[in-house]
């Protein structure tokens, strides 16, 4: 298990990122509004309010992997801009495999046609409880 303390939990996708976090014991897992992504630089800023006000230590990124726990496109891309985002945040980051996330939100919060983030925060969310359960730590290597 990894250390709790307060994390943002990443759901990217190439037209939201999808938002949770968790409180400094890991106790409380939150959905919070998703960004509709922009450039990197406006995601930045946005991304900058949401760690200060949390006081948040490090990030979750998921990471889609297909059937076979190989890489795909999409998660090339989700760790690029996660490493991208850490270096950014001065923040360390773990990647979860989330290969069902977004089907597991949708049949869990009952968020079928959503285009508002709230599916992708959810998805974000059980990313979280994941982590939090099996890990792994948080690298500050990037």
């Amino acid at each position: 298990m990894p250390k709790p303390c307060s994390v943002l939990s990443l759901d990217i996708g190439e037209k939201r990122i999808g938002i949770a976090g968790c409180d400094p014991l890991g106790i409380s897992i939150t959905h919070l509004p998703a960004i509709f992504r922009n450039s990197f630089e406006k995601d930045l800023i946005e991304f900058r309010k949401v760690c200060f006000d949390r006081q948040v230590k490090g990030l979750i990124i998921g990471n889609p992997l297909d059937m076979r726990g190989q890489e795909t496109n999409q998660s090339i891309q989700c760790k690029k801009y996660g490493f991208k985002l850490a270096k950014s945040l001065k923040l360390p980051l773990a990647f979860v495999n989330e290969q069902c996330s977004t089907f597991e939100a949708k049949e869990r919060f009952s968020l079928k046609k959503d285009k508002t983030g709230r599916i992708d925060s959810a998805a974000a969310a059980i990313l979280l409880q994941q982590w939090l359960i099996e890990g792994p730590n948080l690298d500050d290597s990037n």
